[in-house]
């Protein structure tokens, strides 16, 4: 080997170790923090693994109180779910259980303690809750709670909550926007339609296209 390449091979290797020594710290601490971060992921996925698994089963004991009538029990259990999925579907299921057993009172305080559900949840959670409302006589409650719905099947119960007070003309306007947002072969529109005329309005004309 010729001593220029000898040289060379010495001069690349003095770099090296240089900037070995200038990035030395740098590069370990890079491996730690990777090493950290592969460490912290799989433990965050063993632990929301074993929360999901734990949820389901306190879900799953409720719901075995429910049907077997043992509701005092199953209430405990379902106020102790966190908010989730979980507890929002068994506070559903135990508010249905209480009311068929007689309890509506029962049934509004557990619809009442549903907080933070998904959206498509806390529809029907409100929807049920003001019925129930509706049906104690606190037709106020049922009102301020649908405030600022746009659904078709919340607009139909708030328009139920201002008929009850004698509030035709809000009840009125709460059907027509109900009737707007279904769908011409919706099953419940016929209901809709009835309840509209009652109040004295009228669905809306067909557009006649020319």
């Amino acid at each position: 080997m010729a001593l220029d390449e000898l040289l060379d091979e010495r001069e690349q290797g003095e770099r090296v170790k240089a900037w070995l020594r200038d990035n030395g710290l740098g590069l370990i601490g890079g491996v730690l923090v990777g090493a950290l971060l592969i460490f912290g992921w799989q433990y965050w996925k063993q632990r929301t693994h074993a929360q999901a698994a734990a949820q389901h089963a306190d879900y799953q004991a409720a719901v075995l109180d429910i049907r077997a009538g043992t509701l005092d029990k199953a209430s405990e259990r379902v106020a102790a779910l966190p908010d989730s999925t979980y507890g929002e579907l068994a506070a559903l299921q135990l508010a249905k259980a209480q009311l068929d057993a007689g309890d509506r009172d029962a049934a509004i305080a557990t619809l009442q303690g549903v907080e933070g559900a998904e959206p498509g949840v806390a529809a029907v959670v409100r929807q049920r809750l003001a019925r129930l409302l509706i049906d104690a006589g606190r037709g106020q409650e049922a009102v301020a709670l649908l405030d600022g719905v746009d659904d078709a099947v919340s607009l139909e119960v708030r328009g139920d909550a201002h008929f009850a007070l004698q509030q035709v003309e809000q009840a009125r306007a709460d059907y027509a926007s109900a009737l707007r947002g279904l769908d011409s072969a919706a099953p419940q529109r016929g209901l809709v339609e009835l309840k509209l005329s009652q109040v004295g309005g009228a669905p809306d004309e067909p557009e006649v296209e020319s």
